[in-house]
């Protein structure tokens, strides 16, 4: 038997006064776009905000259904339309604040499981690493330096061959 470890590394800023101002102002628009959550079910509101390599920003927020598996998180939400609006652009960085309505977040809340698979095929698909940041509601925000990092046994499609 051999053992196989792979650790991440997340970089911690202690508020969001620590950010670079171009990260602030993404980390602004996720928390506006996760203001607009339709999160009835759950009460956990997120957002999501992307820069792209051609300057746009997208955004996206969770959107749940009474059948929960049917919802969408955010994270998904905005990282499909801005590959089906922008399929050629670069994902440069993502940023993330998350929130339970009656339970308001001080912690870094990084996203699930589905939406880390999803996020790293674009990852792959463009060569090249996407930053991520994310937060609760309010207090410290963690970075990571690209999604691989926070899946580091990554599914992808050399496996399906």
């Amino acid at each position: 038997m051999k053992e196989i470890k792979k650790e991440s590394t997340l970089f911690v800023f202690e508020d969001l006064k620590a950010l670079p101002s171009e990260i602030l102002n993404l980390i602004h628009k996720a928390i506006e776009a996760r203001k607009n959550a339709y999160a009835p079910y759950s009460n956990f509101q997120v957002g999501a905000a992307l820069l792209l390599d051609n300057g746009e920003i997208i955004t996206g927020n969770n959107q749940e259904n009474a059948s929960y598996p049917s919802g969408l998180c955010a994270e998904r939400t905005a990282i499909y339309y801005a590959g089906s609006q922008y399929p050629d652009a670069k994902v440069l960085q993502m940023a993330i604040s998350a929130t339970a309505k009656n339970n308001p977040t001080e912690t870094p809340i990084p996203p699930c499981g589905a939406c880390r698979q999803a996020m790293v095929e674009y990852e792959i698909k463009q060569e090249t690493p996407i930053a991520i940041y994310f937060m609760g509601e309010k207090g410290a925000v963690a970075k990571s330096n690209s999604i691989s990092n926070l899946l580091p046994f990554t599914f992808d499609k050399s496996v399906l061959f």
